[in-house]
């Protein structure tokens, strides 16, 4: 039985499609052992317990040091016995101490086809105004490895999504998460799990 820990900062709708997918089966074999958040006012945190899993505040800014709250995490999800991490609107940037210590163990979605509109600062709305303003006609969702650089990291799955006339960065940013984030996230867990997902070097191959 796969054991994942998913990290939120926000209202948790990739949270509540994990949680939908393990209740329907979609995601086999798999347990949502805590739900970590450095807001301690996240809506997360709140779906959470509504889904009867453990909910708990690891913020960076109650340390000393970024190893510190390295070593925090760390020894949550160390613990726990966690097998996979997963970073759902996680609005942290980890310290390399953590990635290290969870090497092709944390992965996270990104609201566009990486490696376009990524990278420090884009976030949110961020990232779907970039596509805008680029007049770019396709954008997706892409689901990812952490290493050390933001959005980076062997690519999983991605998911084009059609960007359309007169759409506003809410509009797509909920055609986004309705017709990418929420299907393709759950997919990856799914794999993972199943140990269809195989890193080589910098990519990730992904077995039928």
């Amino acid at each position: 039985m796969q054991k994942i820990a998913v990290l939120v900062s926000g209202g948790g709708t990739n949270l509540q499609a994990i949680i939908d997918a393990v209740k329907a089966g979609t995601i086999e074999n798999t347990i949502i052992d805590v739900v970590i958040s450095n807001k301690p006012g996240a809506y997360a945190l709140e779906r959470a317990k509504e889904a009867g899993v453990d909910g708990k505040v690891i913020n960076p800014k109650d340390f000393g040091s970024k190893d510190e709250f390295a070593d925090a995490m760390i020894n949550e999800l160390n613990s726990r016995g966690i097998d996979l991490i997963v970073m759902a609107g996680y609005l942290v940037i980890i310290p390399e101490k953590f990635t290290k210590a969870f090497k092709n163990r944390i992965i996270n979605i990104h609201p566009s086809l990486i490696p376009s509109h990524c990278g420090v600062g884009y976030y949110g709305l961020k990232v779907h105004e970039s596509v805008l303003s680029a007049g770019n006609k396709v954008t997706g969702a892409t689901v990812h490895f952490v290493d050390e650089l933001a959005d980076h990291g062997p690519i999983i799955l991605q998911k084009a999504v059609e960007v359309k006339e007169g759409d506003t960065p809410e509009i797509l940013q909920k055609r986004v998460m309705e017709e990418a984030e929420w299907k393709i996230l759950p997919k990856a867990i799914d794999l993972i799990g199943k140990g269809k997902v195989i890193v080589d070097g910098s990519v990730a191959h992904v077995k039928d």
